[in-house]
């Protein structure tokens, strides 16, 4: 069976630097700086809430959700009022605004105002993600699709909303293949006390991961429930316990309760396997072993050959000096040359990239056949970044012992 899909990175969504308001750029993750926007039309709007979207790993605001109102009810007019709040109440980050799937169903000529309303205020579709919400017929099952399909073409994030409770299909969802899911504010509300709707929670928080989206759990009030979703591995969050009602863009970093650590710091195992990393060389998995030897010989430095699967996730490794020796064989070209070159590959020996050295050397020795192989470092969601040579490794663990200041990775 395959593997989980993996979310597609954040690149509009980026966190605030630490005692900001605004989004800290220098990262080729996200998008640069949104424009400065022009001042929003001055005719009556609704009123818009704004509660920001934290990331739990760095307490930086990601994006903020505007909200006019229940669109299921109200229709698209909340939506553009929520555009012209955002404008009004200069809101930098990029946007969460709800969406009826009406709108959806209805086609370009149904969401033409909204793109208007991104025009006139001046912000890019890219820095908008569209939080999809109210159920739907089976029969406009193929509407719904083609719909998300066209706004994703013009750069919008897609998201669903109220994941677990809404009458969105599952199904239908994987299809979709959404940037976001947000879920349920219902459910929030009664963990982690009720224990059928925490395992529903923690249940949905890997169905999020399979379809490669990412999860936001809003409406979190308690220490409790905040404790419990870190658990489970969710790191988008909003709610009252992090900002309160009243909460605007300008107020800034709202507060994020982080944990106590778990156990006290032990020993300090030095810088992790990130700051090592070196780019990979990657194929898909389904290449033949000719292909391998092409990619080989354009650079005499190239260590292996990481084979990935559609989703950037390492399957196997090709070390160069075994793969080449074997090619090189009497008969081993005409064997192998048009054969899947993962036959000849080796499993990936995989890292996450906070793993700290020390660790990593440990991983490495594991198998006495294989210590100088390269390491595979992969994120958070299992996708390569790169690879890491096990000399640089005991390159930098020498120089720490001799007492020497270790020079940083890529000065040596």
């Amino acid at each position: 069976m395959p593997g989980p899909a993996t979310p597609r990175p954040l690149p509009a969504w980026q966190a605030a630097s630490p005692g900001a308001a605004h989004p800290a750029s220098g990262t080729g993750e996200f998008a640069p700086p949104p424009l400065r926007r022009p001042r929003a039309p001055s005719s009556p709007r609704r009123p818009v809430t704004f509660r920001p979207v934290v990331d739990l790993d760095t307490g930086g605001v990601l994006a903020v959700e505007a909200d006019a109102g229940d669109v299921t009810v109200i229709g698209l007019s909340a939506t553009i009022d929520a555009v012209h709040g955002a404008t009004r109440a200069e809101a930098p980050l990029p946007l969460l605004i709800s969406l009826p799937v009406a709108a959806v169903i209805g086609g370009p000529a149904t969401l033409a105002p909204l793109h208007e309303a991104l025009r006139v205020t001046g912000r890019r579709p890219g820095e908008v993600t569209l939080v999809i919400r109210g159920g739907f017929d089976a029969t406009d099952r193929r509407a719904v699709l083609t719909g998300v399909d066209g706004l994703r073409a013009i750069g919008y994030l897609i998201a669903f909303g109220d994941f677990g409770t809404a009458g969105v299909p599952l199904d239908l969802i994987a299809d979709a293949a959404p940037y976001v899911l947000v879920l349920s504010p219902d459910l929030i509300d009664r963990i982690p006390h009720d224990h059928r709707r925490s395992g529903l929670v923690e249940a949905l928080g890997a169905t999020a991961r399979g379809v490669g989206a990412h999860l936001v759990a809003p409406a979190v009030r308690e220490e409790a429930q905040f404790a419990a979703l870190r658990r489970w591995g969710v790191r988008l969050v909003q709610g009252p316990l992090l900002a309160p009602p009243g909460w605007r863009p300008t107020h800034g970093r709202p507060r994020v309760p982080l944990p106590l650590p778990e156990e006290p710091p032990a020993a300090d195992l030095g810088p992790r396997v990130q700051e090592f990393l070196v780019p990979a060389v990657t194929l898909p998995e389904e290449v033949t072993a000719e292909e391998v030897v092409d990619a080989l010989g354009t650079e005499p430095s190239i260590t292996g050959v990481v084979l990935v699967d559609e989703y950037q996730r390492p399957r196997a490794t090709v070390n160069r000096g075994r793969f080449l020796l074997t090619i090189a064989t009497r008969f081993g070209h005409a064997l192998y040359a048009k054969k899947p070159a993962i036959r000849l590959a080796d499993p990936p020996r995989i890292v996450p990239r906070t793993t700290p050295v020390l660790t990593a050397m440990h991983v490495a020795g594991r198998d006495d056949g294989r210590v100088y192989d390269d390491l595979v470092v992969v994120d958070e969601l299992g996708r390569c970044m790169g690879v890491v040579h096990v000399s640089d490794l005991i390159r930098y663990v020498a120089d720490a012992g001799t007492g020497a200041r270790p020079a940083p990775p890529f000065t040596k």
